[in-house]
């Protein structure tokens, strides 16, 4: 199938999913773009989708570098090493990975003057798999008070990857505890994005509230 025949058949599927959970406010795609080669985030581009994710931050850049004449909204969401954050605060609009403050502190301080905040979401720890990164309830809090540091980021709210589950009912439950955490620190700052949800789990996390869903290999294929 075609990347137009596949990203429309995501659109349906999310849709779909806001209609049979009534969900009023708008889902995001995020079109999940690592791995894939220049020629089809052009093809997805020109069809008319403007948000795009990345994991790897020296593909990123290249990427970004050589697109910098089409106007995407470029989101970070792999694992962050600290030696790497100065290429992200330079680069991206969205980084959807921080899990510690100090690495809030190291983008707030290498982004660069002429741009707007960077927009920020925290990565909240759901399961206990070791290899995963994120932030306890309590460690999210603490960086939300602390916002007002950070004069060149925006926090707009929190991301997760649950452990992979194919149970419907076990899926939810991780995602309804994100979206619990969620509403308990939109008390405390000003968060508006909540993003959970990839290709075999995005009806789940739909019916938890998500406002964005990262979807790749439904979209482009699988990766080379």
């Amino acid at each position: 199938m075609s990347i137009e025949v596949q990203y429309r058949s995501v659109l349906k599927r999310i849709q779909d999913s806001c209609e049979k959970n009534r969900i009023a406010h708008q889902v995001d795609l995020l079109a999940v773009s690592k791995k894939q080669p220049i020629e089809k985030i052009k093809e997805l581009y020109h069809i008319g989708h403007r948000k795009f994710g990345e994991s790897y931050v020296q593909e990123a850049v290249e990427k970004i570098e050589l697109l910098r004449d089409l106007e995407i909204e470029w989101h970070f969401i792999g694992p962050i090493q600290s030696n790497k954050t100065k290429y992200i605060a330079k680069y991206f609009d969205w980084v959807q990975s921080v899990d510690s403050k100090k690495i809030l502190t190291r983008l707030n301080n290498q982004r660069p003057d002429d741009k707007q905040p960077l927009n920020v979401l925290l990565q909240l720890k759901v399961g206990n798999e070791e290899s995963k990164s994120g932030c306890s309830e309590e460690e999210i809090l603490e960086m939300i008070k602390s916002s007002p540091e950070f004069v060149k980021l925006k926090i707009r709210g929190l991301m997760c990857i649950p452990p992979p589950a194919f149970d419907e009912k076990i899926q939810k439950e991780y995602f309804q505890y994100c979206f619990d955490v969620f509403k308990r620190m939109q008390k405390i700052g000003e968060l508006d994005t909540l993003s959970m949800g990839m290709s075999n789990d995005l009806e789940s996390a739909i019916a938890c509230h998500t406002t964005m869903v990262r979807v790749g290999t439904d979209i482009f294929g699988v990766r080379d």
